[in-house]
């Protein structure tokens, strides 16, 4: 396993829609491997493909200890009720600002294995989940934000370490 390079805003990659996937072989287990081992290294609560320079339809997250891969992800459900968090991303380090997403949601696609999944998830879960898909559409957490006066920067250790308590996705 190798920790990538993670893609900064500005580098067109992090703009453009990513390819789906045609079968999950060795090549993508590689990536998804990397994609963990990048993610948890940075650290982070999600990693998409394109965030490692790769264009393709892939995701990995890790929220409450809980480790998913989804290759192919597609939102299938999701509820009504809305809910603002504040949202962080790796390839915009150390920037936030609230977003709103869905509380809850299903997302499908496949396993690291290539098998068919279907993936119940709420709260922050389901924020990463969302997080993670907008990646794969060209789309970055502050195009999600109204008030663009509510992105901030992080400028201190402690602001820093409360970022990383609000479950930074990347």
């Amino acid at each position: 396993m190798t920790v990538r390079r993670i893609v900064q805003l500005g580098e067109p990659i992090l703009r453009q829609k990513a390819k789906k996937v045609h079968r999950v072989d060795d090549s993508i287990r590689h990536l998804i491997d990397d994609m963990i081992e990048t993610m948890i290294d940075a650290p982070g609560s999600g990693l998409a493909a394109p965030q490692v320079n790769v264009p393709l339809r892939v995701i990995v997250t890790h929220v409450d200890d809980e480790l998913r891969v989804v290759v192919n992800p597609e939102i299938v459900d999701a509820s009504e009720e809305m809910e603002e968090g504040y949202e962080g991303c790796l390839s915009m380090p150390g920037w936030t600002g609230p977003v709103d997403r869905t509380i809850q949601i299903t997302v499908r696609g496949l396993s690291n294995s290539g098998k068919p999944i279907k993936i119940k998830s709420e709260g922050w879960e389901a924020r990463a989940f969302q997080h993670e898909v907008d990646h794969l559409n060209g789309i970055m957490f502050i195009d999600r934000i109204d008030d663009k006066s509510k992105l901030h920067r992080v400028e201190t250790e402690a602001e820093e370490e409360e970022l990383e308590e609000q479950q930074v996705f990347a």
